[in-house]
């Protein structure tokens, strides 16, 4: 994936993860949670200690239920931005983690990498999933993308699910 994400006229590229990329994939991970913890009046070292353990616990979960060959840095002008995380099953691609720090928001990266993503489904005709949590404003990007909900009771995520395109029957009709 390396083409010009032409909202954010920057390069968007990914990149396989390295050794040195755990700090990097901490503050992505932080800078999705900062918003929420807010609120609590927590002091700085406070919310980092929790941050932390959040995060050891999430990338725990991660490395032992999924294929991390599909786990990547996304890359803004060779600058470390997100990571974005997939696992491509025989009827599903589904989003794992798609995340990016504060200052690469809103430019364009998030809807290149979804677009790109969305084509690799249609051609492979996958369907393509992703658990958002029920306020996560991202959402609103998904369902341009033509993402629907998929209720699951009881939950503070939400799955959202894209059917795929097939464009060849599409012209055939």
């Amino acid at each position: 994936m390396s083409a010009h994400a032409t909202a954010c006229r920057h390069a968007v590229a990914l990149r396989d993860l390295r050794a040195d990329d755990d700090e990097f994939l901490y503050r992505v991970y932080a800078g999705t949670r900062l918003e929420e913890l807010a609120p609590l009046g927590w002091s700085v070292e406070q919310v980092d200690t929790f941050l932390r353990m959040q995060y050891a616990a999430q990338r725990s979960d991660y490395w032992r239920n999924y294929d991390t060959t599909r786990f990547h840095v996304v890359t803004c002008d060779g600058v470390d931005a997100g990571r974005l995380y997939v696992q491509r099953g025989s009827d599903e691609l589904r989003i794992v983690d798609i995340a990016l720090l504060p200052e690469f928001r809103g430019r364009g990266v998030g809807g290149y990498l979804l677009a790109q993503l969305a084509a690799e489904a249609d051609a492979a005709g996958l369907a393509m999933r992703i658990h958002v949590e029920r306020d996560n404003p991202a959402q609103h990007l998904y369902l341009r993308f033509g993402f629907a909900f998929r209720e699951e009771a009881d939950s503070i995520y939400r799955l959202m699910e894209r059917l795929p395109r097939n464009h060849d029957a599409s012209r055939a009709a």
